[in-house]
Order: C-alpha cells, then structure tokens, then sequence
C-alpha cells in the first residue's frame, strides 16, 4: 500500500504545508481574530500608560483599532487583513453583541475577566474544521450591574460571574454554534446554528459580519500599512472585496430556511468622532453603524450604496421552545469560483472535513484512554488551536505615534517598552487567552509548544524559532517577555521547551537537527544575557526579579526591595540550573554528529557545577537551609543573609534540574570526556554539596543494564527530605497535585517586617487575596499544571537513575512506599482525576 494513502487527509495537509507544496496554504484562513483588542497596551497612547482607561469597551463598538481587530467566534487571514464574526442581537441589550465582554483590571475584584459562556469545541491544526459555541442570553445581558458589582467586592470574595446573575434560569439562552469547513486553502464554508433552549418563544437578530482591519487611517509607512480597500454588492447581490496584498475574495449568504434572504449592511471601519472627542473628522459611516441601525433605528447609519468597509448579512430568526435553524455563508477567492456555492456539495464538504477531524484525532489520541478522557484532550487541543491570534504590535512606531495624530506625548516613552524599538510583532502567535491575556508571555509559549508538537510540529518549531530572531530577541540576548514590559524576566524554558519539541519530531536518528542547532545559537546569547544581568555578583547566585510566578514572594520581586539590597533567589539559581542541564543535553546531541559542539557541552557542564555548588554553598550556607530541610530565598544586605522561610514552589525547582549522562554518550565524546574527569580531579571542592556524576547500581526489574550518571543540586539525602514535605497532604500534596505553596502557611503564615511595614505570605487556595501584579493569578496556594509537569519529569528522570533502589513513603505518614516513577504516577493521577 502506497504510504501516503495510510495517512489521514489532515495529516498529508500539515505535510504538504511543511514542503512548501503548491495550493498547501490551508492555514491562510483560521481563528485568529483576537477576542479582544481594546483594553491592551498596544491600543494605549494616553500619557500616563493606563490601557484599560485609554480604550474601554464602551468605545469597542464605535472606535477603529490601530493594531488588530477582535470579534465573536471569528476568523481573519494569517495578517489581520479581512475578517469575519458574529454580531447578535437579542432585543433587548443595549448593543449589539459583537465581542465578549468582561471586567477591565480596575473593575474586577481578582482583576480583568472575562463573564461570558463560550467553548472551543473542535479544530484541525490547518483548520479545515472549527467549530464553537457562544450562549446568549435572552434576557437583557446584566453589562452595569458585573461592573457595578465586581468593581464593589472584596478581594477575599468570589467574583460575580454571568451564571451568579440568574440570567440562564429556565435555560433561556440561545446556542449560538459557528462552524467553519474549508473547500480549499481560499474557500470557507459558514454555518451558523442558532438553537433555542427557552421554554418560550424568542426572537433572534442574527448579523455575520465581513470586515477590513483599518491600516489606512494612521499614515504609517511601516509593513502592514496599506491602502484603502473596498467592498460593495455586485449585480449578484454578493460581496465583492479587494484589498492591495489580499487580493479579490467574494463573501455571500444563502437565504434563511424560510426563504428569506438577508438584507445587506454597509458601513466604514473607521471611528466615530464622538468616541475621539474631535468633531473635525470627516465621513459620514462608522464603525458602530450596525448598532445605530438595528437599536437606535437610525437608517442613515448605513450607507444605502451598499459599500464600504464593513458589511453584514441581517437575518432575523424567530424559533419556539427547543427549535433550532441554520444559516449558511462562504468566502472565497475571486479567481476560483465553487461550481455550487451551497446545497448539497456545502454539506457534503462539512461532512467530510469533520470526518478527516475525527480521523486526525483518532490517530494522534491513544485509543487506550477512556472515551471522556478522550474527548476531553480532544477539545483540550481545540483550545490550543483556537487560541491562534494575530499579534501586531511594531514598538518603534507605537512609541512615536502615527503621522495623521498628535504627536504622542513623550512621557509614553519613560513608562513601558522604551528599550524595545527593534521589536517588530506581525505574527500569528500562541495566545495564553484571547480574552484575558490576548498577548503572548514567553514562558506560556514554550509550555504550549509542548503539547502542539503532537499534532503540529512545524507550528510549534516555527513559534520557538521567532522568539528567537533577531526582530524579537533583544541585541543584549534578552528573549521579549509579555507587553506590559518586554523587559520582565521569566523562567528560561525556552531551552527545555526546544528539546521537548526536537523529540517530538521524530525517532532518534530521524529528528529535527537542524532546529536543534538553530535554536541552541540563540539560546546561547539568552544565557549569556542571563549571566550577565542576573548574576549580581558573579558567584552563580541569580535573582531574575518576579519570573512569573507573580505573587508567590514575600515581596513584590520585580520592584526595589523596601529593605534595600537584594534577593538570592532560590528559583532563579534553580532555573539557571535547569537551563544549564537541558543546554548540556542538547550540546551533547548535537556533538555526536558534530564535535565543535563537545566544547559548549563542557562549557555548560562546568557552568551547572558551579551554579549548583554555589546554591548550596555561598556564602558558607548556601540556599539551602539545614533545620528545616528546604530551599529559600535569601535577603542579602549589608553582607547579611537573612532566609525568607515561605515553603513554595521557589523551593521545589531545584529538583527539576536533575541531568542523566550516560556512558554510551561519554564514550563517544572522548574529548568531553576527559575534560570531565579533569574537573572531577581537581575540582572536588565544588561537588561535595551536590549529587555529582553519582553512577547508577547494577541493573534490576525496572532499570535496564546501562552505564548512567547523575547531576543533580540536591542531595539524595536532601531530596529525601524535601519530598517528605512535597508529598504530605498537610504541606504541598492536594487531591489534584502540588500546591504552589505549602498548605502550612494557612495556620502560620510568613510575616516580615521591614520599616515598619509587614509583608505577609498567608496560604489561599483560591482567587489571589492580592493586587500584586494585577490579582488575576494566584501563586499563593493553587495548583499549576506546568510546574507539576516538570516535577512529574523530574521525578521520572530520578527513577530512570535510582529505579527500585529509592523508595519514599506517599503520601506522607501513609506507610505506603512507592519508587519516585510511581510517585510521578500518583501526581499525574491527581492531577487528571
């Protein structure tokens, strides 16, 4: 049988895109149309920096955007050019319902949220299929009082959410499903599924909505500004729309089951002067002319030519108590015409590509699961693939405004970004959420990337790769943290996510190697900028400030210490320690094909034992603490230490940095090799406080017959004690995995007093009871997947070494003993439970 008819149809897509094959652009079209563009800081030219101020949502509607364009369940091409989504009207609400809303960060009693009802329920990685549900109340939509409310509560107090209002008592709501099929890489069938889950009657105004994002309205000469586009109602009453890059594409809308055909909006998208306060602009057609036609009953607010820049399909559905109805749409390029725009050929499409999804999913979703768990990574994926956005955020001509505005104040330039002209966004990018966090933070991009490598490998070394190129890596190495500043600093995993994802390209002698190599470059200016900056005294003793974990410190770490000198942070060490040990491994591999690469595996072997003695040792006590048994942050100041006693996650990463050697690899590498055992020689003074090329026992059941090698910070007489504490039920070990602090601190939480002023780290296990670094996460107390990710590595990593030989007892005062591989087991079963 040929190989490729063994192959399903999404697969030989995703192979055909990575060759470069002709008409194998299937990833042009997908949903990457952020949920919401205002309220970000790339939105934001006030002189003081407040984006949530700066453009609220009650201006969304009616307010173009400079840098992007969101909507309801949309799409939009790969650069923001043309898009398309929902906007519903129920007859009530007081707007249209065009985009998600929630509370902005100074609203929200946990900061920004989004209070909607929506789920991702399907996607192929080229996006051949979507599909997603929005539920939309019937009643008037509560927009004042979730402010009004939320704004009032404490941080100790739930959030109000839009289920707490009652609005979907007795079910009235809509199901309101879009679905997305692709004939071709430039044919998109639509179909929309309204359903009525009320008990009564109700009314429906439906308005899918086709529309350019404005690039001509600012004078910007930068990629990406063009021209004005058009689009308007051909003799055969369908959209004829033509941009500059884009090209010709034809957008139409069969008519509603009961023969009905839309009546077709026309409207600009461009601002109205009422939300810039400036009545000087011209035009007569804005952006919230829907609105101004469907609730104010304005007829001039569209424009009867039937042209513009943005257009809908106006349907108005009535259905009875449980009845559903279907609208159908498509786009497609101009140049090649579908042979039947809808009927039985547009159904048979969608059968098809939801068939070729179910196929895809079924190869890359082991059959042994249970069918729920199945189902539920399934829809799992569909998250990461509808999290997609279009990122567009050019720093040097944000700072300095566009030509047709007032020059932008010049304080803007002392707030945020200033350090960043170079950085050029213009991508499609993993979004963290479109919603709450529609920019990309560069550490959740790498544990995304994860996970997106089993079914799109290519976009997962594509995202690792751009992080790394020089119009997003900083000239100092520095990798781009999240928008709000580009120069925080977060855990350096970008290097493990890179391995990660190498493996996952292929069997070994068949993967990536040139990803590995191009991305170890790189990575190598990322180090050596961490060296640099971090290493405040040059004893590989690092700080790196809040590294994303947010509220877990004593202080807010990003910011000046109120006691005056600064952190030796536990973490920090730690994860240039495991940055080290992954650098190491992919030195190694690399040099097995390739010598010059044995050097750089010595430079980063020496590098990790003087990391990992200097944790352990500086200062004669090192960041480990002996009484208690636990790593901690130290406050250095005026050349006392002075240990920050809070058991959390900070602790804990010391042993993600574990590294295997094994002899198979040294033997090849004789040049390493000797250079190692020089170091064992005659630096036995830096290994004496850490596990240091331990050599496994003879082979037993669970370990096979191997040379192995062991690099690690702790101990194993360390290790030991610091899992008595990881795996008690009353410390870290919850019913769903590791806590990020230990539950301990709820009874006695960690007081600091410094000027007269306490800091205080108490355990909470829900919403964050902190306005550091916005509330809206919570490193106090909840269980976070990825960190129980790497612990669950690591210990896996332990138990390749030690096998049945270490035993600990889990949980703890259990009496029941386990080895380290199934102590991972026990996490991942919690954590899945």
């Amino acid at each position: 049988m040929n190989e490729l008819t063994t192959k399903t149809a999404e697969l030989v897509r995703l192979e055909q895109e990575e060759a470069r094959s002709e008409n194998a652009n299937w990833k042009r079209w997908g949903p990457y149309l952020s949920e919401r563009q205002w309220g970000t800081v790339r939105e934001d030219y006030s002189p003081d920096g407040s984006p949530w101020a700066s453009f609220p949502h009650d201006q969304a509607r009616g307010r173009a955007y400079r840098w992007g364009e969101d909507g309801l369940l949309g799409i939009t091409d790969r650069q923001c050019r043309l898009c398309f989504a929902l906007a519903l009207w129920n007859g009530r609400d007081p707007i249209l319902k065009e985009r998600l809303f929630g509370v902005n960060g100074h609203e929200g009693n946990h900061g920004e949220d989004v209070k909607e009802e929506y789920y991702y329920l399907d996607s192929t990685p080229t996006h051949s299929y979507m599909k997603a549900l929005y539920k939309y109340p019937q009643l008037e939509y509560p927009y004042a009082r979730l402010v009004a409310e939320n704004q009032h509560r404490s941080r100790q107090l739930p959030e109000l959410e839009l289920v707490d209002t009652g609005i979907f008592e007795r079910n009235r709501y809509f199901d309101v499903f879009a679905e997305y099929a692709k004939e071709d890489p430039d044919d998109v069938l639509i179909r929309i599924t309204i359903a009525n889950r009320g008990p009564v009657l109700a009314s429906l105004h439906v308005l899918p909505t086709f529309w350019f994002r404005n690039t001509w309205t600012w004078g910007c000469e930068h990629e990406g500004c063009w021209p004005k586009p058009s689009m308007h109602l051909d003799e055969h009453g369908r959209i004829l729309a033509e941009h500059a890059t884009l090209g010709k594409f034809v957008f139409t809308a069969d008519h509603a089951p009961d023969g009905k055909s839309p009546t077709w909006l026309f409207t600009e998208n461009e601002s109205n002067p009422k939300y810039l306060h400036d009545p000087s602009l011209s035009g007569k057609y804005f952006k919230d002319g829907f609105h101004d036609y469907i609730i104010g009953r304005r007829i001039d607010a569209v424009n009867p030519k039937c042209t513009g820049t943005k257009a809908a399909a106006h349907y108005r559905v009535t259905l009875r108590a449980g009845e559903q109805v279907t609208l159908q749409l498509r786009l497609w390029d101009y140049n090649s015409p579908p042979k039947s725009v809808f009927g039985e050929e547009f159904s048979r499409t969608f059968e098809h590509r939801k068939a070729e999804a179910d196929a895809f999913y079924d190869a890359k979703i082991p059959t042994s699961l249970p069918p729920e768990s199945r189902r539920v990574l399934r829809q799992a994926y569909s998250g990461l693939m509808w999290t997609k956005q279009f990122y567009n955020y050019v720093v040097e001509d944000w700072l300095n405004g566009d030509p047709n505005f007032p020059k932008a104040p010049e304080s803007r330039k002392s707030i945020r970004n200033s350090e960043w002209p170079h950085l050029f966004n213009r991508d499609i990018i993993s979004m963290p959420d479109k919603w709450e966090y529609p920019w990309y933070a560069a550490w959740d991009l790498a544990f995304h990337m994860v996970p997106m490598a089993d079914i799109d490998s290519k976009f997962a070394r594509d995202q690792l790769i751009l992080f790394l190129r020089e119009w997003y890596m900083h000239a100092n190495g520095q990798i781009p943290a999240y928008e709000w500043n580009f120069s925080d600093v977060n855990p350096p995993v970008h290097a493990w996510a890179c391995w990660r994802v190498y493996k996952q390209t292929g069997p070994p002698g068949r993967r990536d190697r040139l990803f590995l190599a191009r991305t170890f470059q790189k990575l190598l200016v990322n180090f050596t900028w961490w060296v640099n900056r971090k290493d405040l005294l040059g004893k590989h003793v690092f700080s790196g400030g809040f590294l994303g974990l947010d509220n877990i410190g004593v202080f807010d770490r990003s910011k000046p210490l109120p006691t005056g000198g600064h952190l030796h942070q536990a973490d920090g060490t730690a994860w240039m320690g495991f940055y080290c040990a992954r650098m190491l491994t992919m030195a190694l591999e690399l040099a097995s094909e390739n010598p010059a690469y044995a050097d750089m595996a010595s430079k980063f072997f020496e590098h990790y034992i003087e990391i990992a003695d200097a944790m352990n040792s500086i200062s004669d006590v090192g960041l480990w603490d002996e009484q208690d048994g636990f790593y901690y942050d130290h406050l250095y100041n005026n050349g006392e230490h002075i240990p920050l006693r809070v058991r959390s996650l900070v602790g804990i990463i010391p042993l993600f940095t574990a590294i295997i050697l094994s002899d198979v690899v040294l033997q090849k590498l004789p040049g390493f090799r000797r250079r190692m055992d020089w170091f064992v020689e005659h630096r036995k003074d830096r290994i004496k406080n850490i596990t240091f090329m331990q050599v496994s026992k003879e082979a037993d059941a669970t370990r096979p017959a191997r040379g192995l090698r062991l690099l690690a910070i702790p101990t194993r007489e360390r290790m030991e004690r610091m899992l008595k504490y990881l795996l008690d039920e009353n410390e870290f070990l919850s019913p769903y995995g590791i806590r990020s602090l230990s539950r301990i601190h709820d009874k006695h939480p960690f007081v600091f007093n410094a000027n007269g002023e306490e800091h205080r780290v108490n355990y909470v296990p829900g919403d964050s009871d902190s306005s550091m670094f916005g509330g809206n996460s919570n490193w106090r107390g909840p269980v976070w997947f990825p960190m129980n990710y790497l612990l669950i590595e690591a210990l896996e990593r332990y138990d390749e070494f030690y096998g049945a030989d270490f035993k600990v007892e889990c949980p703890t005062g259990s009496g029941i003993m386990m080895t380290l591989g199934q102590v991972a087991e026990e996490l991942m079963r919690r954590q899945i439970r």
